[in-house]
């Protein structure tokens, strides 16, 4: 971790973020460790949240974190098959990916992984692409035959990450991967996320969402759960839909070597920073 002096730390750090002394206790909890944090929803369509997120991203950068960005692009993809006049078919929330939406899907995820690592040059933070045409990570089988080309990880290359990092550059990786016959896949964000997070043994996997996090029955944000908890937040009907595979795929994260898996609130202004670098973090905490 970089020795960093206080003049320098007011100089990098927003002013509307964590407070200079608490940032200080920080610094070491997170040395040499790396931190997967998945980008989704608002804050990807959001211009006033994109650019706060790319600023938090440049800030862990200048204090020395290692930083690795998972990004979906959900929202994007909806607005270019409407535009194009593909219909999506769901199941069980899930996209159906045909022959056609794949080309797409691949290509509208190729060109927002080129914004992000264009918006961090910006901020004089270096980055590199991973994507399924560039620097591919993941090999995928398919998921399921019903929906088309989305895969599940079957392995994590984990090598290429590490050179990206070994060169001071924060890492991009879209969520696509290819099989064995170099077909591309569409990825779930959340599981891409977590898969990597788990192979490279991260810190802690933050997931950026459109919630506050997780939230009991009187609406009330849960700093911390595990598995016990979570079993009774489902059973209980507290934690519902969409929600359940999300702290389902958490869970395995942190029950496989990630320390802390977190579900922040990306449209909170800093929230990474607030997560990372303050006494009361942000979001819910999950642990085993």
């Amino acid at each position: 971790m970089l020795e960093i002096k206080e003049e320098e730390l007011k100089k990098i750090l927003p002013s509307d973020g964590p407070s200079i002394d608490e940032v200080k206790r920080y610094l070491e909890k997170y040395n040499d460790e790396y931190i997967v944090i998945k980008c989704g929803g608002s804050v990807l369509v959001d211009q006033n949240l994109f650019d706060i997120f790319i600023r938090d991203i440049s800030v862990l950068n200048k204090l020395g974190f290692i930083p690795i960005i998972v990004h979906g692009g959900g929202k994007r993809i909806n607005n270019k098959l409407s535009e194009l006049g593909i219909k999506s078919n769901f199941i069980k929330g899930l996209r159906v990916t045909e022959k056609e939406t794949i080309k797409v899907v691949e290509q509208v995820l190729i060109e927002f992984n080129s914004e992000i690592i264009e918006a961090l040059k910006e901020q004089s933070c270096n980055s590199q692409t991973i994507n399924s045409k560039e620097n591919n990570i993941i090999k995928v089988v398919q998921e399921n035959i019903e929906l088309g080309f989305v895969g599940t990880p079957t392995e994590i290359n984990n090598a290429i990450i590490d050179k990206i990092v070994d060169d001071k550059k924060v890492p991009v990786i879209a969520p696509l991967g290819l099989d064995v016959n170099n077909q591309t896949y569409n990825i779930n964000a959340d599981t891409t996320a977590g898969s990597i997070a788990k192979k490279i043994g991260a810190r802690r996997l933050i997931i950026m969402s459109d919630v506050e996090g997780v939230l009991d029955d009187n609406k009330k944000l849960i700093p911390e759960i595990n598995s016990n908890s979570i079993k009774n937040l489902i059973d209980n009907k507290v934690v519902t839909g969409g929600m359940i595979p999300k702290i389902n795929n958490c869970l395995d994260v942190a029950s496989n070597g990630v320390k802390g898996v977190v579900i922040i609130d990306g449209r909170k202004n800093h929230s990474i920073l607030f997560e990372l670098l303050s006494d009361k973090g942000s979001g819910t905490l999950i642990r085993k």
